[in-house]
């Protein structure tokens, strides 16, 4: 059967194709590696960063390993994950907490800017490798990526090309210590991103369609011999200049044994095209794909089985029920040595359940592509987001009430003004817990903060809480006393542990994985 024939053919034509093919029945997930889904009822697990933040690689693998099993019972077999980027620019819009850190995690004061703060890369590398292990334990092949480091940029591939002004040497010092550390331990999969590295390559071209990179520096160099996937091709990173076929042509002219086309069936099916059109013309050579085959059939054969076994599973809810019990409680744990007080001069932590708080929570934003939370940020048909608190949030909302007598919920906007119902709860509150979310990036949240601390009755305590990465805070000017703290995501268990944190139940015991912890 040709390829042409496999595109148009039967479902049931197209497997018996891809079995005599040799070609890869993996199931694969894109989550960074953090699972939890409240329509299924599956147990969350801290995200990098998260996971990061409480030091202990021994527990970043026993909490992979439990979510890994969880989604290896619903046929999961591969997932993007670990993220190997190093992230060493606070203004990435894209990695930030996807990532474990930049090694930094000394609790010291550091000299600015912070671009000359000193990082250790390899610390990255021990947690990815956990992970790595984690998901290996679990069945599931691990995928690290971006290839050969996303971290050190402030321009989103989904949305722009980044550059990264670095030699092969800044880089073999930087950023490809983690991948040297997974691709030493024989990690199964590696994916490429899509930036330029024009002091290596020669030019902008993204280095997931670079044979330099792909081939040359990843194979040749550092001995990869796994499976490489590109991320999607969709991203405009590569889609805005060459084209999403196009781009899957080069991709694999570069190297790549697969490329990766997320959400148009009519673009996968013109790659698929044009990649026969090449092998026609001898464009691309059937040597290379052969390679490729190889690679991906014996990954196959080690993660997924057969098509048999992928398309007929059956599923155990008894060792979903088992499992479920078993993860909770490790759940609970991880989230709970994550928390991370960042300061507290003035001892404001922690509070009682006594006396009037308020609870302010920014509006939902949507952010990019690639870390919207989708179960939240829904639109309506003109493309304005729907809902205006996110559901993490309202959840946040309850944990806090449970402990406290009097809570009232804001949702913040950036139009927010202390109206005359606002100011009577201010003139009574004893605590105000004010929730960021990227503020860094939303700057009017800080504004809004402010107006809110000059609105305040002057014994009324403050507590801020970043809720996603930790960088909101960094270079602000605010003159008014209050405690930080960190949660790394804004999940609900991340923010039941900070709810637990804020009132005493537990100590906060995490670390901010970045810049030595000295992001105010």
């Amino acid at each position: 059967m040709s390829l042409k024939q496999l595109i148009q053919g039967s479902y049931q034509d197209s497997v018996s194709a891809l079995e005599k093919l040799g070609l890869s029945c993996m199931s694969k997930l894109g989550n960074n590696g953090r699972s939890g889904n409240s329509r299924i009822h599956y147990v969350y697990s801290p995200g990098a960063m998260c996971i990061a933040a409480t030091s202990s690689t021994e527990l970043a693998e026993e909490v992979t390993r439990a979510s890994g099993s969880e989604m290896r019972l619903v046929g999961i077999n591969w997932v993007y994950s670990p993220v190997a980027d190093v992230n060493t620019d606070p203004r990435n819009p894209v990695i930030g907490p996807r990532s474990f850190g930049d090694g930094n995690m000394a609790l010291y004061p550091l000299p600015r800017p912070y671009s000359k703060m000193p990082t250790d890369p390899t610390r990255v590398g021990e947690f990815a490798c956990a992970v790595s292990r984690g998901f290996i334990a679990s069945g599931i092949a691990p995928s690290a990526k971006h290839f050969p480091g996303h971290g050190d940029t402030h321009v989103d591939s989904h949305l722009a090309l980044p550059r990264i002004l670095k030699s092969l040497d800044e880089l073999r010092r930087g950023e490809l210590a983690p991948f040297r550390s997974l691709i030493a331990r024989e990690i199964a999969t590696i994916m490429t991103g899509h930036m330029a590295l024009p002091k290596i390559t020669g030019s902008d071209i993204p280095c997931s369609l670079s044979r330099d990179i792909t081939t040359n520096l990843l194979r040749s160099d550092l001995g990869f011999k796994g499976v490489t996937v590109t991320d999607c091709l969709e991203m405009d990173a590569v889609a805005r200049t060459y084209g999403v076929e196009n781009g899957a042509l080069m991709a694999l002219g570069a190297g790549a044994d697969i490329v990766m086309i997320c959400h148009t069936p009519v673009k996968q099916k013109g790659a698929v095209e044009l990649a026969q059109a090449a092998v026609t013309s001898g464009k691309l050579t059937l040597d290379s794909l052969r390679e490729s085959n190889h690679r991906i059939a014996h990954l196959k054969s080690k993660f997924a089985g057969s098509w048999s076994e992928v398309l007929n599973p059956v599923f155990d809810s008894g060792r979903k029920v088992q499992l479920k019990s078993e993860n909770d409680a490790l759940s609970t744990s991880a989230y709970s040595a994550s928390t991370a007080l960042v300061s507290d001069p003035t001892g404001v932590l922690p509070i009682s359940g006594g006396g009037a708080l308020i609870l302010f929570t920014p509006e939902n934003e949507s952010l990019n592509r690639a870390v919207d939370d989708t179960e939240d940020v829904f639109r309506t048909g003109d493309g304005k987001i729907r809902n205006k608190a996110a559901s993490s949030d309202i959840f946040f909302a309850s944990f806090i009430s449970a402990r406290t007598q009097n809570m009232h919920h804001v949702v913040y906007a950036k139009d927010l003004t202390v109206t005359e119902e606002l100011d009577k709860h201010l003139s009574v509150a004893r605590y105000i817990v004010f929730a960021t979310r990227n503020a860094d990036r939303s700057t009017w949240q800080l504004g809004v903060l402010s107006a809110i601390a000059g609105a305040k009755n002057a014994d009324t305590r403050v507590i801020v809480i970043s809720t996603c990465a930790p960088y909101d805070l960094l270079n602000a000017k605010l003159d008014f006393p209050f405690a930080y703290l960190a949660t790394f995501e804004f999940t609900r268990p991340a923010l039941e542990a900070a709810s637990r944190v804020i009132f005493g139940e537990v100590e906060p015991t995490g670390k901010v994985p970045v810049l030595g912890g000295n992001v105010l």
